[in-house]
């Protein structure tokens, strides 16, 4: 199945739902300006990351989320989330990018999605970073920010337990005998108890890919365990993930943590610091950023980041203007 055949399926079945089914709606504009400069290239670059990656980019984009409700109560929600990002380098000047893409059904047994969504794997199975300049473990290379399949999950009175099973090839859908099978338990209520700790394993032949980018079309076997933690007190946030196993037969891990602090009245500026260590494929990277986050305005968000890869011997040094504007119609 094409990813446009998948894509006009969620929304068939979301406005034949539609019909039938009292429904709400949340809409937003999303638009970012991004630049700064790289101490390797010598130059300004207008992308937090690499050319390669999707985060981030000057782009354009939206973001919809529907629920469909009964009597009963909520029955599915649709979302989908996409941007127009602009290439500052390389023959597409202009690349689509599309995050949420899936239909959420309500269940007894649990929330089922299938679509374009989170794996159940690590930390960025649950903490949305698509808008910050400081990234998870997820876009080094260990599991994926979102991926093409289907998962289910359950909320419980201790924490949250899921399972999924998506292509392994990230923002691109690709079939090579290609799969991620990922299931993660956790315990611990973020929003109500301040803490929440995470166990997932994962299992598959990945496809190795940087954003759309396909760097092999040979799948990789994997099999990695990772431990994540998230961790609230007064004004402080921590975040941390350990993630050991193989790749490509070899042996892999990281180590990842992520300390914020917020000040000002309800947290409008927000510091961070976050060092990183990975191995993978015979090499090993450490990198350290700092950022700053300072919400300007209810629809409007500035953010700094310096970053160093130790590997690569790159300082770099970026500015983001963001603006996420609910839009009614």
């Amino acid at each position: 199945m094409s990813k446009k055949v998948l894509l006009l399926a969620l929304f068939m079945l979301g406005a034949g739902t539609d019909a039938l089914l009292a429904s709400s709606y949340l809409f937003y504009l999303e638009a970012q300006a991004v630049a700064g400069w790289s101490s390797a290239a010598k130059k300004a670059v207008f992308f937090s990351m690499s050319r390669e990656e999707v985060m981030q980019k000057p782009s354009l984009g939206f973001d919809y989320v529907q629920r469909f409700s009964g009597a009963a109560g909520d029955i599915a929600v649709l979302a989908v989330q996409g941007r127009l990002a602009v290439n500052s380098e390389g023959d597409k000047t202009v690349e689509p990018q599309l995050y949420n893409a899936f239909l959420k059904f309500k269940t007894r047994a649990g929330d089922i999605w299938i679509g374009h969504n989170r794996p159940k794997f690590g930390l960025s199975s649950y903490f949305d970073s698509h808008a910050q300049l400081l990234q998870p473990l997820a876009m080094n290379g260990f599991g994926f920010d979102r991926d093409w399949g289907v998962g289910v999950e359950r909320d419980t009175a201790w924490g949250n337990a899921g399972l999924s099973l998506t292509t392994g090839s990230g923002m691109p859908l690709h079939f090579n005998g290609n799969f991620f099978l990922a299931a993660r338990v956790s315990k611990g209520v973020l929003n109500r108890e301040n803490y929440n700790i995470g166990f997932s394993a994962g299992y598959g032949k990945l496809l190795d890919v940087m954003g759309y980018h396909l760097v092999s079309e040979e799948p990789m076997e994997s099999a990695l365990a990772a431990l994540d933690a998230a961790w609230l007190w007064n004004n402080v946030e921590n975040r941390i993930e350990l993630i050991a196993g193989k790749k490509g037969g070899q042996s892999t891990y990281a180590l990842f943590w992520r300390s914020g602090l917020n000040l000002l009245e309800e947290g409008r500026l927000k510091l961070e610091v976050q060092p990183v260590v990975f191995r993978t494929m015979g090499m090993t990277q450490v990198q350290f950023s700092a950022g700053a986050t300072y919400l300007a305005h209810p629809d409007w968000t500035l953010r700094a980041m310096y970053m160093y890869d130790k590997e690569t011997k790159d300082s770099r040094m970026i500015f983001q203007v963001y603006t996420y504007k609910g839009i009614r119609f």
